[in-house]
């Protein structure tokens, strides 16, 4: 059963990109984890409390904006190498589909972009509220999670380590903090 509260947030949204966060992890050298986020990127919700199968997401996320917080490794990750940053500026979502898995759980379903090369993605979230904020706006909240393999899109570079394995591990966890405003 969906609670009245959810109905009442059914509407359109804009991601607060001040307010969110679009992250990843990736092992580096077998040996220990690197994270990083993007800095520049758009989207849209809209939410339908009473079905939330017909919910809907769109994420635009500027390449250009990666920061693992090194300047050198930012660099080479917007070289050829791996995101081709001239050739491919945007990482997109389009979601597909949407489901409620019970409490504040939910998956979204869609088709992730990257390097010109379209992969389904689903990501799994977790509702964190709803408020109305000091400056009147009404704001929902989604942490989410998803793991994909960057060799499926074209991400391949590496490099052989001498004790065995490689500098930059295939599985990436991809990490979404979102707050969105419905808007007006």
């Amino acid at each position: 059963m969906v609670s009245s509260d959810l109905s009442a947030l059914t509407g359109d949204y804009t991601i607060d990109t001040a307010h969110s966060t679009i992250g990843f992890t990736v092992r580096h050298a077998m040996v220990t984890n690197i994270k990083g986020k993007f800095l520049d990127f758009s989207g849209s919700l809209h939410l339908d409390g009473s079905d939330p199968s017909a919910s809907t997401a769109s994420i635009d996320v500027k390449m250009e904006s990666i920061d693992t917080g090194s300047a050198d490794r930012d660099g080479h990750l917007k070289s050829a190498d791996f995101f081709k940053t001239d050739e491919f500026p945007t990482m997109t979502f389009r979601s597909t589909s949407a489901q409620a898995l019970g409490g504040d759980d939910y998956r979204i379903t869609g088709d992730l972009t990257i390097l010109g090369t379209t992969k389904p993605l689903t990501i799994d979230l977790e509702f964190n509220g709803a408020a109305k904020d000091p400056f009147g706006n009404e704001r929902v909240g989604f942490e989410g999670k998803a793991e994909i393999l960057r060799s499926e899109w074209g991400l391949t570079w590496n490099a052989a380590l001498e004790t065995g394995g490689v500098l930059v591990s295939d599985k990436i966890k991809l990490n979404f903090d979102i707050s969105a405003i419905r808007n007006a």
